[in-house]
């Protein structure tokens, strides 16, 4: 039956495209098609459930094409997706039979409800979203978001069974998708909710339904549902699984709830962020609680092997490596615990041993799903997250360059989309303006286990444990104790990137660096060094050096002879002494430093590739450059050391060259006010500005463009906001330390386009008045440190783009905040003491 239906819709495609204008992306279907039938020819697969679905569903994608098609679409993006999910299928077809496939289960379905804690602020946000529902289109939607393992399944099951929710709703399915590989056909999806939503007085038998193509499915489910408030909860939805016609038969304005959990967002979801929740890591708090729940209640120790308190100490060090993942807590527990009943050892050497294999294997699913749907290289940077050290904030700049560098990524224009990839699959979070990255710490030893397997990658310890590689090693960590680093005299001719973390003293001879004639990255960041070698001349292929918060008092002579060097970080060495090379590397497209002496001017303007600059003096900068025009690629310039005799009018005129330039940041010295800055309105292409420095006012005019505003230890006596109201394109506006008064005021129709406001450390704010038609667009609010503010602006209540509201203050106005009208309607609320 299978291959009869796949000749007989091939057929119906073929007449079409021949019959009608021919286009590429109807021709690129029936291509797919048309292999998946030799496939299924080629490896005479039997007629069975699993096949059976499958061709239904390339059935449905069929009839998508055709559908497309018959509204004149020809443009090959309008066929993307459906063609991405014939591909899917056909993978999976093939797949079939095979030894290969395993009946391994999901990471995502792998946690229990026995031990739950610290889900009660979860159970009670995402409870408002259940009820109250969002704005936009999709609001029935709700998500549930977050990296394997964290608990998306168990809190589902708490607001599924949750006594409010059995009240609220007529009718409730849950299906879950229990498959090894990530892959759910539609047509098992729409049997499994059947199932579970018919009418028990009239119950259709699973063989009945399996013969029944999508379409008839979906009007049986339409039926079941017709005038019933229902909640169905899909645990586990597969990224690359289309299924917007199964969206279309479930959406009703009637209070219904579509539930999913996923570490990633599916396709042809377009949810409203209101009504994504995202699922964060438990604190050192919480996480202690379910490793005591589960190591003492959930596996029954008898009391003689219960875990002792005096350890407790012992036993939250080894809980750090868990970095709050209850997956990860939890298969420690219950690893502890069985070695404790069948060995009988001592907890300490217990706790000494604790393995974390089996935390990883469980969530080798998710690694694998990474290399699915349209790009696979988010799987590449997976890997590359290896490098870096764990349970650090990371630079997005910096992974863009190791990456590229590395060979990781084929060039840097393409690093956005993977970066969003990776947080899209819930491998990082983003923070602070999404400008730096956090990956948690078991995702990191996953990324070294594959890394190691798959890149070439090796860790080195300093105290001699490490382990024998028989293939090439090409990238490399060594992590060294404040003892002196011992090294190998047998380096790896292969290596391409070298990175030292931990901290020591580095004392090599000329020898141990003439062997690494490929290296490409040298990354001593954060190490304790405090000379650079003059032999580093030897690296001649080096494109990445990183000597970010050393000791380093002054670069060498011969730094100036590595002429593919694109980027050099020596930013926060105080007070290094910098020869007259720089402007030798004349590759240089990224340049980080601070507080920098030089004898001679820099000559930046030598290097013509420069996309960074942060920082130059701006002695140098007015002074010592004279062609800034060949700074064509110059995007983000840091000036800093302005004060009161700084000329500013020629530091604006020369700025004005910058064709390029949409990232400015002006910083002044500690404790001086900087000059003015009212000519900073000639600066046409500056989209992002940040001043950092004592302000006597504000500037009078700004970049007529600014879209991203930070204002930085401004201590200003008059309220900003009324200038800063006027600025028609502002987006995001951050003030920290900004302003020392205690009254600020929002004018009517002020900031028309603002998204984003960031309050921090006004220590003598009291109250914020803001106009009703104010602030219109706004959807996040972060208020931190500001004491003596203990109350919103009503006007809150009236802003229907607000979606997350962040408050860090004291406990008394934490509770008094959080019982407040005005928030009821705020999808995100986290205020914290």
């Amino acid at each position: 039956m299978s291959e009869a239906l796949l000749v007989s819709v091939i057929q119906k495609l073929d007449m079409n495209y021949q019959e009608f204008e021919r286009n590429e992306g109807m021709e690129m279907v029936i291509k797919e098609m048309k292999e998946i039938l030799d496939i299924v020819r080629d490896k005479r697969l039997e007629e069975g459930r699993t096949l059976n679905f499958l061709v239904y569903d390339l059935v449905e994608m069929a009839d998508c094409a055709l559908h497309r098609r018959e509204k004149g679409y020809t443009y090959l993006w309008k066929y993307e997706s459906i063609y991405s999910w014939i591909g899917e299928i056909k993978k999976h077809i093939l797949k079939l039979g095979d030894e290969m496939e395993s009946n391994i289960r999901s990471s995502e379905n792998i946690e229990d409800d026995v031990d739950v804690v610290g889900l009660e602020k979860d159970v009670e946000m995402l409870l408002r979203k259940i009820i109250i529902g969002g704005k936009g289109y999709f609001s029935w939607i709700v998500v549930i978001k977050g990296m394997c393992g964290i608990g998306k399944t168990t809190l589902a099951r708490q607001i599924y069974n949750h006594p409010t929710v059995i009240q609220l709703f007529d009718t409730r399915a849950w299906v879950s998708n229990s498959t090894s590989t990530y892959f759910s056909t539609m047509k098992e999806l729409l049997i499994k909710v059947i199932q579970q939503l018919q009418d028990p007085e009239n119950l259709h038998t699973s063989s009945l339904l399996e013969n029944m193509d999508n379409r008839s499915l979906r009007d049986m489910l339409s039926q079941h549902l017709r005038g019933k408030r229902y909640l169905i909860v899909l645990d586990d939805v597969p990224k690359q699984m289309r299924f917007k016609s199964f969206l279309e038969v479930l959406r009703q304005d009637n209070g219904s709830r579509l539930l999913l959990t996923s570490h990633t967002m599916n396709a042809d979801l377009h949810v409203d962020d209101g009504n994504v929740h995202e699922m964060k890591p438990l604190d050192s708090k919480k996480s202690w609680q379910l490793f005591l729940k589960t190591i003492n209640h959930g596996n029954k120790l008898r009391g003689e092997h219960k875990f002792p308190m005096g350890l407790e100490h012992m036993g939250k060090q080894m809980l750090r490596k868990c970095d709050g993942l209850p997956l990860a807590i939890k298969e420690v527990g219950k690893q502890l615990a069985e070695k404790k009943l069948s060995g009988g050892s001592e907890w300490e050497q217990l706790l000494e041993s604790v393995d974390f294999g089996s935390t990883l294997k469980l969530l080798e699913p998710f690694y694998n799903q990474l290399a699915l749907g349209m790009d696979p290289k988010v799987q590449s940077c997976f890997l590359g997250m290896a490098f870096f050290k764990a349970n650090t904030t990371l630079r997005k700049e910096k992974l863009k360059q190791i990456w590229v560098a590395g060979g990781v990524v084929d060039s840097a224009y393409n690093c956005e989309s993977y970066l969003r990839g990776l947080i899209n699959e819930s491998v990082i979070e983003a923070k602070e303006k999404s400008t730096k990255y956090y990956m948690n710490g078991v995702l990191h030893m996953l990324s070294i286990q594959k890394a190691e397997e798959e890149l070439g990658f090796e860790i080195i310890r300093n105290n001699g444990n490490n382990r024998p590689y028989e293939s090439p090693r090409y990238h490399r960590v060594i992590i060294c104790s404040r003892d002196k680093f011992n090294y190998s005299t047998d380096q790896d001719k292969h290596l391409v990137s070298l990175f030292f973390h931990g901290g020591g003293y580095l004392d090599t001879s000329p020898s141990y660096w003439k062997s690494f004639e490929l290296l490409k990255i040298l990354d001593l960041e954060d190490f304790g060094l405090k000379f650079l070698l003059e032999t580093i001349v030897r690296l001649m292929e080096l494109i990445y050096l990183g000597l970010r918060n050393n000791y380093i008092k002054e670069l060498p002579e011969s730094l100036g002879c590595l002429k593919k060097l694109e980027v050099l970080d020596i930013a926060q060495n105080f007070m290094v002494e910098v020869p007259d090379i720089i402007w030798k590397m004349y590759k240089l497209r990224h340049l980080y430093m601070s507080d920098v002496i030089c004898q001679k001017p820099l000559k930046i303007d030598e290097l013509q590739h420069l996309e960074t600059l942060t920082y130059i003096s701006v002695d140098n900068w007015t002074y010592g450059l004279s062609r800034l025009r060949l700074l064509f690629r110059l995007t983000k310039l840091g000036i800093e050391g302005l004060d009161g005799n700084s000329d500013v009018s020629k530091l604006f005129a020369s700025l004005a060259q910058l064709r390029s330039l949409e990232h400015l940041i002006l910083r002044g010295y500690r404790f001086r006010s900087m000059p003015c800055l009212d000519k900073l309105g000639i600066l046409q292409s500056v989209r992002t500005l940040k001043l950092d420095g004592l302000l006597a006012r504000l500037p009078t005019s700004f970049p007529p463009n600014i879209g991203s505003l930070t204002l930085v230890n401004s201590c200003l006596d008059e309220d900003p906001m009324p200038l800063l109201g006027k600025l028609g394109m502002l987006y995001y506006l951050k003030l920290r330390n900004a302003y020392t008064g205690q009254q600020m005021v929002i004018l009517p129709e002020g900031f028309p386009h603002l998204k984003v406001l960031c309050i921090e450390e006004l220590w003598n704010l009291r109250n914020i008045q803001c106009a009703e038609d104010a602030m219109n667009w706004l959807e996040k609010l972060e208020i931190q440190d500001c004491p003596y503010l203990d109350t919103l602006p009503k006007a809150i209540g009236l802003m229907k783009y607000l979606k997350e509201l962040k408050m860090v203050t004291t406990e008394s106005i934490a509770t008094k905040m959080r019982n407040t009208d005005l928030i009821s309607d705020i999808s995100i609320v986290n205020i914290n003491s």
